[in-house]
């Protein structure tokens, strides 16, 4: 079994994701495998992608679900990767130490070359967020982009998480979720931001923004009234205005 360090100085890095305004474009899912296939975990192995049975590495998967009934009813686009936890148990049921949490980040990651693609990680992993490579035999997962978020070469405001960068509503959020005072903290506490299944105990470092209530049900406001020497309805007289600014 491999032990958890300690954390050298409370950084915690991760995600916080707002699903209130995820529209589900499968940007962040499609970014993270463009980057990563080339990165540290390359490749991710396809096999037989418009098959009956394909397989495949995702680091990172979008879920959408209804959720609620009748007018109160919205669909919610739920992306799901690693979540970094403080208690992985995905770390600790590791027979070889190829699965193990870093003491300077929290990042959780797995050494390939140590690797012996025995699953346990996978099954032990309630979030399903490992990825079993068929091709390497190893397990893969998501690395918060380490070779981004760390190469000096990149412009400061670049050196993000592929799925932050090409967010196109953003509504992936990356920082020191160990830091009181960060965005993504501040940010966590403003919306309420809440951790997923906590009462399995991982203790999850990436955080979830909730839906706002919905106001597509409110009432809208009136129309304009018609300018002086307007004809026609209100509603039409506005648009051609609108339309001819």
């Amino acid at each position: 079994m491999t032990r958890l360090p300690e954390s050298r100085d409370g950084r915690k890095l991760g995600l916080v994701i707002d699903l209130d305004i995820c529209v589900g474009c499968h940007a962040c899912a499609v970014n993270c495998k463009e980057w990563n296939k080339g990165g540290h975990s390359a490749p991710l192995t396809d096999e037989d992608p418009y098959g009956a049975d394909p397989l495949g590495v995702w680091f990172n998967r979008v879920h959408s679900f209804e959720a609620g009934d009748g007018d109160s009813g919205r669909t919610v686009h739920f992306p799901r990767s690693c979540l970094h936890c403080e208690e992985p148990a995905c770390v600790t049921v590791c027979p070889t130490g190829a699965s193990y949490k870093r003491e300077s980040d929290g990042i959780v990651l797995v050494n390939a070359d140590s690797c012996i693609g025995c699953k346990l990680c996978s099954w032990a992993c309630p979030y399903g967020a490992r990825e079993y490579d068929y091709a390497d035999g190893v397990m893969k997962k998501c690395t918060l982009c380490i070779d981004r978020i760390e190469n000096q070469n990149l412009p400061e405001e670049d050196r993000v998480p592929a799925c932050v960068s090409t967010c196109p509503a953003s509504a992936r959020h990356f920082g020191d979720l160990g830091d009181p005072e960060s965005d993504v903290s501040r940010l966590v506490d403003e919306r309420g931001g809440y951790d997923l299944m906590p009462e399995l105990g991982m203790k999850p470092v990436n955080k979830y923004l909730p839906p706002r209530p919905g106001s597509r049900h409110e009432q809208a406001p009136p129309l304009p009234e018609a300018a002086p020497g307007e004809t026609g309805s209100a509603f039409l007289d506005w648009v051609d205005r609108m339309l001819s600014r």
